[in-house]
């Protein structure tokens, strides 16, 4: 089959036809995959921003067809339609026992375990799926089912922008309505998390970046007020007297825009960190702010999902005209042109590509 190979950091994807899966697991369930995402986390990890194995097959985003399961699964089958989570939710270890299936323990088994060959040659997918690919396996503790009928390249966005935006918004910040919004990057988790706070009622929403083009994208998705990065303090004072927000959802990773966010949020407000930085990015806050300003500082990890809840219900959302799933989808291309969506990124380009290998 095919796939696209991160053979070395920094370096251009290799698509081969050459490449086979490992064998099916009794846990495993093996799926053909219809639609991928093509995420910019898919772009650090190929630039070695963030923890990658190497050689790996990219992709961790997708929506397809199960072909086959492993003797031990039991609630799919072969011929349904998934989405796949790049964070399993096993329902048996601690995180996922307290309710914060989202840290489930056995991400990291998942994201270590080979699943493809090329020669002499295993591999692992990048968090475990390997979604630039046209088959793919992965444990069932990472596949959930989804109704028949909806369309795959719609759903396959769920599996990580879309989860990881609206799900900060409404999961780890719990926007109130009425509230004011600031919302610091618009790629595809920024205006995901746009969403997100309009579904939740909030009353202002600031959309803020240094591409002009991205600001006008994002008023599409529900941002009533647009500003570029440099003027983001006049913009706190425009919309809320100089006070500050009450939420602020920094969607980039930086350390700059992190400190920007935790510095737009009100005197007991809330910041969210929900873009991934670098490992030797550091961010400093001095001791007296954090007990003057009573802020919350969080971090998102993947919008606080419960998956098995939140992606039926991000789908209600949208068979409800309230989450624009189609708006996102800016371009789609071939499995050989996924280095082109990653040369659009580096270059600023607003895009939230799919592949689709049907």
């Amino acid at each position: 089959m095919k796939a696209a190979i991160l053979w070395e950091h920094g370096r251009a994807l290799e698509v081969r036809d050459d490449v086979s899966l490992l064998d099916l697991a009794s846990g495993d369930v093996h799926i053909q995959v219809v639609s991928s995402g093509v995420c910019r986390s898919d772009l650090s990890a190929q630039q070695g921003v963030t923890p990658a194995p190497i050689p790996c097959v990219l992709g961790h985003e997708a929506a397809g067809i199960v072909r086959e399961v492993g003797s031990q699964v039991r609630d799919l089958a072969a011929g349904d339609p998934v989405i796949v989570s790049f964070t399993p939710a096993c329902r048996r270890c601690r995180a996922c026992l307290r309710g914060q299936a989202n840290l489930c323990e056995t991400m990291v088994e998942m994201a270590i375990t080979p699943r493809f060959k090329v020669g002499s040659d295993t591999m692992t997918g990048l968090s475990g799926c390997g979604s630039f690919s046209e088959e793919m396996i992965v444990p069932e503790s990472a596949v959930i089912k989804v109704d028949e009928g909806i369309p795959l390249d719609v759903v396959s966005l769920i599996g990580c922008g879309v989860m990881t935006g609206v799900g900060a918004a409404i999961n780890t910040a719990r926007i109130t309505p009425g509230s004011s919004v600031c919302v610091i990057g618009c790629g595809g988790i920024g205006v995901a998390a746009i969403q997100g706070a309009r579904i939740a009622g909030a009353a202002e929403i600031v959309a803020v970046d240094s591409v002009e083009s991205k600001l006008e994208m994002a008023r599409r998705f529900g941002a009533t007020h647009i500003a570029l990065f440099d003027d983001l303090e006049q913009a706190k004072i425009e919309v809320t007297g100089g006070e500050g927000f009450d939420y602020t959802l920094e969607c980039v990773g930086s350390p700059q825009t992190i400190r920007a966010g935790f510095d737009a949020a009100r005197r007991g407000g809330t910041a969210v960190v929900v873009g991934m930085g670098g490992l030797d990015q550091h961010v400093t806050f001095n001791a007296f702010e954090l007990l003057f300003s009573e802020k919350k500082l969080l971090g998102s990890m993947y919008g606080s999902a419960n998956v098995r809840v939140d992606f039926p219900r991000l789908l209600r959302l949208w068979k409800a005209g309230r989450l624009d799933l189609e708006g996102m989808i800016t371009r789609r291309l071939k499995l050989e042109e996924v280095n082109e969506a990653f040369r659009a990124m580096q270059a600023g380009e607003v895009i939230r590509s799919v592949i689709d290998h049907v």
